[in-house]
């Protein structure tokens, strides 16, 4: 059977899931009147909840006698390790972009290293039928940025279709009728090269995506590069420098058919496949004939630019919600991730029973805090933090910088050029992007935004839209300003009681309510000014045999302000971590005594005089 191998790549929320959808349903994959979940490929709960992909999924439909093994890939920024992982496992591309939003960051990054590859992508402008598409100055952007990037006269020669995922039609052109996606299946067939490898060679393949199964255990999937695999064949597995890790033998070969790994005795080369049976090998070793001594090229992954420090939990509400809270359990687990996500990083800490994690982005580690939380881990996690490099050349200390995209109302305009600014960032383009909506192009620290996300909403009032991709190093900005408020933090532990908490908002904004659990050193409320102080919110009301003339008047409390995983994070300061358990997210400080806290407050004050 004829072979296509073919990735969807988009920035974020442009359609990649929901265009697969359709592609499965009109491909005959489905039964006719087959229950399929919207959004088939996003089977994480995270995916659902958030309506983003994270993993990147391959699945592959049969047209006109042609195998297409499609894999979708994530298209947020942070998780750009996966796209180009996958990358090398194809052979063509679709570029999705919005007929509204047109070309974002995102969409910049998947398609440099699309062209990078060499890679001749078809590009789909979806959302068609949205009120405010803009197709035609849509596509003369997608040009500009192919030209921008470098393409060759070949690329830039990319054919064009027009399209609703959501509706499942496509188009060459506009005026034609809109009725399915067979315009879109036929492009796919003359325009993608079908794979062009040496069958005959000994047999060898890269570990593009790794996860795990209850039965199977390790389970590697991968382009044959070469040769044929078959089920039982002995197999070693090479590193990059050429070393063997393992030998074994390949005890599952599956292939993918619709949604579903059917065990296979053999695949050609070209095909995608996923393999059981090694126990050490991980991204991105060649597994290969024992003939063959020399690994597959591998593609290198762009270097983490954010790390955080995961601790054990060490407060006093330990253990009463997570069933997973040692030292050796996190590591385990961070270790495993590890393996099966290049773009993290995780290294042993100064700090005892503490580990620093690095990866993409507040998202990506946001998003595995939260998949720990809900396997029952309890974890505490410190501020996030740029991580710097020295220029090879100058020696000059280099920070990463992003480039950022704000669509935004136009009254808001003058609000966001000064915050940015105030986080130095530095605004390269301004203008119109239709419906009274004004388009900002930002170049700034990664530090910059580090908790600016939720202030930005504020600031628009929940209008605007902010994207950021990694553009590269440029010299350190200096010292940007952090949030200005201080701490409300408990001097005791029990419940809040509502008499207390309502004196206390007074001194600004809450985070717990009556009833909550509370404790020496946690973090209970934001004060209204810079400085940080200790309160009691468990203080009750002291009673006598003394009738009151009049009734008491009520104590109406403003509802705590709840904070979710990743707003907790970017929240908090240097001196704070977030405990996060599968019940509660709580803040806190580092040190819960106040003595070891002034002690450390000292430390960092005579450091900085030393400087």
């Amino acid at each position: 059977m004829d072979l296509r191998n073919i990735a969807i790549i988009a920035h974020v929320d442009h359609g990649k899931t929901t265009l697969v959808d359709q592609l499965l349903k009109q491909s005959g994959t489905f039964r006719e009147h087959q229950q399929v979940a919207e959004r088939a490929l996003d089977s994480n709960d995270l995916e659902r909840e958030r309506g983003i992909t994270i993993l990147a999924k391959c699945t592959s439909v049969v047209w006109n006698g042609t195998r297409i093994n499609i894999v979708d890939t994530p298209g947020h920024a942070d998780f750009g390790g996966e796209v180009e992982r996958i990358l090398g496992m194809v052979d063509g591309a679709l570029v999705l972009v919005d007929a509204a939003e047109g070309v974002l960051p995102q969409t910049k990054f998947v398609v440099h290293k699309a062209l990078m590859r060499g890679l001749k992508p078809i590009v789909v402008i979806n959302k068609i039928d949205r009120q405010d598409a803009r197709p035609d100055e849509v596509h003369e952007e997608v040009f500009d940025l192919f030209a921008a990037l470098g393409a060759t006269d070949e690329q830039l020669d990319f054919p064009m279709l027009y399209a609703s995922g959501r509706n499942g039609w496509a188009v060459n052109e506009l005026s034609e009728e809109r009725k399915d996606l067979t315009p879109m299946f036929d492009l796919i067939l003359k325009h993608v090269p079908a794979p062009h490898l040496d069958a005959d060679a000994p047999f060898a393949m890269v570990a593009s995506i790794l996860d795990y199964d209850s039965y199977l255990g390790r389970v590697l999937t991968g382009r044959v590069e070469q040769g044929r695999a078959k089920v039982n064949m002995p197999v070693h597995v090479l590193r990059e420098d050429g070393s063997i890790v393992e030998s074994g033998r390949l005890t599952k070969l599956l292939s993918f058919r619709g949604l579903d790994r059917v065990p296979v005795d053999e695949a050609d080369a070209g095909d995608i496949v996923a393999v059981a049976g090694l126990t050490e090998a991980t991204i991105p070793d060649t597994l290969a004939s024992p003939e063959v001594t020399t690994p597959l090229h591998a593609i290198p992954v762009d270097p983490p630019t954010l790390a955080m420090t995961f601790r054990i939990n060490d407060g006093p509400l330990a253990g009463r919600a997570g069933k997973k809270v040692t030292s050796r359990q996190i590591r385990d687990r961070l270790y495993r991730e590890a393996e099966g996500n290049v773009a993290i990083r995780v290294a042993d800490s100064n700090e005892t029973e503490a580990f620093e994690v690095s990866g993409r982005g507040e998202l990506q580690l946001g998003v595995l805090i939260e998949t720990m939380r809900r396997e029952g881990f309890e974890l505490t996690i410190g501020r996030p933090r740029v991580l710097t490099r020295k220029n090879p050349e100058t020696g000059e200390r280099e920070e990463p910088i992003e480039e950022v995209i704000i669509d935004v109302d136009e009254p808001y305009t003058g609000i966001v050029v000064e915050k940015m600014s105030l986080r130095k960032g530095e605004l390269q383009d301004m203008r119109p992007s239709g419906g009274n909506k004004t388009r900002l192009t930002f170049l700034m620290p990664s530090r910059g935004l580090i908790g600016y996300h939720n202030e930005f909403l504020t600031d628009t009032r929940g209008t605007g839209i902010m994207n950021r991709s990694f553009e590269g190093y440029g010299p350190w900005k200096g010292a940007i300003e952090g949030r200005r408020s201080g701490s409300l933090i408990s001097t005791e532990n029990g419940k809040a009681v509502q008499y207390a908490l309502f004196f206390l908002q007074e001194r600004g904004a809450l985070f717990v309510d009556p009833g909550d659990d509370v404790y020496v050193g946690m973090v209970i409320g934001e004060h209204s000014r810079e400085n940080d102080i200790e309160v009691n919110p468990i203080k009750e009301k002291k009673l006598t045999n003394i009738r009151a003339a009049g009734k008491d008047d009520a104590l109406i409390l403003t509802p705590a302000r709840r904070m979710s995983l990743e707003q907790a994070i970017a929240y908090i300061n240097d001196d704070e971590l977030v405990e996060v358990t599968p019940a509660a997210i709580r803040l806190r400080k580092r040190y819960l005594d106040s003595h070891e806290r002034k002690r450390y407050e000292r430390r960092i004050e005579d450091e900085a005089t030393a400087k």
